[in-house]
C-alpha cells in the first residue's frame, strides 16, 4: 500500500510539467519566505515545491485555491486504483474544515509522508512513524484507533480480492489478525502495528502490498 502512494507521488514530483502556459505565475504566487517556511516543515527543495504548486494549480481547473475529493479523483493514478478513495481520505484526514477541501500546504504536508527518509534532511513528517501513521491510517476504517479483522478485510479484498478466493481472503485475515494482535484482544492498535512493521514480512504485508 505504502509502495503505492510512493509511487503516486514519485509520478507528481518527477513529472516534466510545462510552465510555459503559465508563465512565472506558480512562483511568484508563492512568495519566498512562504516557500522557505515550506521546505522547513516538509523537506522539500524549494524547486519541488514549485512543482507541486504548479501540479496543485493544474489540478484546481476552477481557481478556488482549494482541492476537493473530486478534483483527486481525476488523477489517472487514483481513479484508476481500487485503494483511489482511501487515498484520497487520507489527504482529508487533517484539513482545518473536516475533510471537504484541502489548500496547498495541507496538500504538500501530506506530500511530505512519501518523501524518502533522508539521513542528510531529516523531518518529522517522513519519518518511520509518521509513515506507519499513514499506513495504519490506511486500515483504520472507523479512525477508532484499531485495526479490526474485518476492517482488514475490507482493505485486502480492495487491493487483492480478484485474484484469490473468499477462503483464501478469510485465511490471510485470520492468519495476519491473529499473530500481530501481540495482546490478542481481537485487533491491532497502532503499537502493536509499529511493532509487527519491524519484521521485514509485516513490513511487507501492511505497507508494501503491490498494486500492479
Amino acid at each position: 500500500l505504502f509502495t503505492l502512494c510512493v509511487y503516486v507521488y514519485n509520478s507528481w514530483i518527477n513529472q516534466k510539467i510545462s510552465l510555459i502556459s503559465m508563465g512565472n505565475s506558480s512562483s511568484l504566487m508563492l512568495q519566498e519566505d512562504e516557500i522557505q517556511a515550506i521546505s522547513s516543515e516538509t523537506g522539500f527543495s524549494r524547486n519541488q515545491i514549485v512543482r507541486l504548486y504548479s501540479r496543485f494549480l493544474s489540478l484546481d481547473k476552477q481557481g478556488r485555491g482549494y482541492l476537493d475529493r473530486d478534483d483527486f479523483l481525476r488523477i489517472p493514478e487514483l481513479a484508476v486504483n481500487p485503494l483511489g478513495d482511501r487515498i484520497v481520505d487520507a489527504f482529508f484526514t487533517e484539513t482545518e474544515d473536516l475533510g471537504q477541501k484541502i489548500n496547498f500546504r495541507e496538500f504538500i504536508r501530506v506530500l511530505a509522508h512519501f518523501r524518502p527518509i533522508s539521513k542528510e534532511k531529516k523531518n518529522i513528517l517522513n519519518s518511520r512513524e509518521e509513515k506507519l501513521k499513514f499506513a495504519f491510517s490506511m486500515y483504520d476504517l472507523n479512525k477508532n484507533g484499531f485495526i479490526t479483522r474485518d476492517e482488514f478485510k475490507v482493505i485486502l479484498n480492495m487491493m487483492v480480492g480478484a485474484n484469490i478466493t473468499a477462503e483464501q481472503l478469510e485465511s490471510i485475515a485470520d492468519r495476519t489478525i491473529s499473530e500481530a494482535d501481540i495482546d490478542n484482544d481481537g485487533k491491532i492498535s497502532f503499537d502493536e502495528f509499529c511493532r509487527v512493521s519491524s519484521a521485514p514480512f509485516y513490513s511487507k504485508k501492511f505497507t508494501e502490498l503491490n498494486m500492479k
